[in-house]
């Protein structure tokens, strides 16, 4: 999409510039007399304030988090209220498209140094084959919010199976849901007619038929849904799980208590959980982002107390920053600094658990926060 307008955009400016073109052909030599006689703008360091400029970007590290309606920009825009300290660093949360397209900013994009997405997209990634070496390109600092899966339905479906060639949407694309909604389609076996518009669009047309179901992904409580006027019959879609999901994703209730104007009280909804992570790029020692990014990682680390306040999102109190992350590689830097703090062993994160034992151990956390036994 951002590609055709950007050919669009080239396509009017040339057609502009092509002498006796359009309806401003008389117009054109003033226009560019104008533009000739106009003094440039003076740069920072014209006006003596280089060193002004400089000190603005000196410890200023670039957050990608998501789309304004997910949980994943108000995570980057509360990093940036916990550890801003004026001049010694400046967290500078970016609105994105989602946790799929923050990887590709991550690996491409100029002033993305850290970024925030899903476990599952990692894998994605990785089982393409289109970006070489990713697991040693991107790590990851500690993990985040165990964020769940929301499949939100028109009243005349009842079941997953009910959505086979039906319109569904995905959000925006380039968002979490981009990736997780085709990994649940394909194991589930239905093939759905897939849409990608924002959320708040899709439920408007959800009212008229236009659209069957929503796919959404965001940690518990989610604004999308907390902050939703009741349709009556529109609801969660069970999501059970089972060892087809057992790579990427974990079991998890949603409940009455969770959202209460859309669950009936005492009932519960299956679904699933995916980790979320803090995720870096493998900078070297010798990079001047490598500077800012140590920096930023010294002060999560030492912080961190601050996010698990009230006023901040309350999947923050639930984050160990130690845990193992299955599937990725934990940033040198961030290993060195948990273990300064005693938080890890020293080689903790050089040489990974096994895979399966830490999902295990994973699975039973959770549950244990569950209020349930093994």
């Amino acid at each position: 999409m951002r590609r055709q307008i950007s050919i669009s955009l080239l396509a009017a400016l040339a057609l502009a510039a092509v002498p006796g073109e359009g309806r401003g052909q008389s117009a054109a030599p003033n226009a560019a007399s104008a533009t000739a006689r106009r003094p440039p703008a003076p740069t920072a360091a014209a006006a003596g304030e280089e060193s002004k400029a400089a000190q603005l970007n000196n410890w200023t590290v670039g957050v990608v988090g998501g789309f304004f309606e997910g949980t994943f920009i108000r995570l980057a825009v509360e990093l940036a209220k916990a550890l801003d300290d004026g001049e010694k660093l400046r967290v500078l949360p970016i609105v994105s498209y989602g946790g799929n397209e923050n990887i590709n900013d991550l690996l491409y994009l100029k002033g993305v140094d850290i970024a925030i997405t899903y476990t599952d997209t990692l894998g994605l990634y990785k089982k393409s084959g289109q970006v070489r070496n990713i697991e040693q390109r991107i790590n990851y600092i500690s993990e985040l919010l165990v964020g769940e899966l929301y499949v939100f339905a028109r009243p005349e479906i009842k079941t997953l199976k009910d959505l086979h060639g039906k319109k569904v949407s995905l959000g925006i694309k380039g968002g979490s849901a981009t990736t997780t909604g085709p990994i649940l389609f394909e194991r589930v076996g239905i093939r759905p007619e897939i849409i990608y518009i924002s959320n708040t669009i899709a439920l408007e047309k959800m009212k008229s038929g236009e659209v069957d179901a929503i796919v959404s992904t965001g940690g518990k409580p989610n604004d999308l849904f907390v902050k939703l006027k009741p349709e009556p019959g529109f609801h969660f879609l069970a999501v059970e799980w089972s060892d087809r999901f057992a790579d990427y994703y974990l079991p998890c209730p949603l409940s009455h208590e969770d959202y209460p104007l859309l669950i009936p009280a005492g009932e519960t909804v299956p679904t699933l959980c995916m980790q979320a992570v803090l995720a870096v790029y493998n900078f070297p020692r010798t990079s001047d982002r490598f500077r800012r990014v140590e920096r930023f990682i010294e002060y999560y680390l030492e912080r961190f107390d601050k996010l698990k306040q009230p006023s901040f999102q309350p999947k923050w109190r639930e984050i160990n920053l130690a845990a193992n992350v299955p599937g990725w590689t934990r940033y040198w830097v961030a290993t060195e600094k948990l273990a300064a703090l005693g938080k890890i062993a020293a080689n903790e994160g050089a040489r990974p658990r096994n895979e399966h034992e830490a999902r295990f151990q994973e699975f039973l956390s959770w549950r244990e926060k569950q209020g349930k036994k093994p």
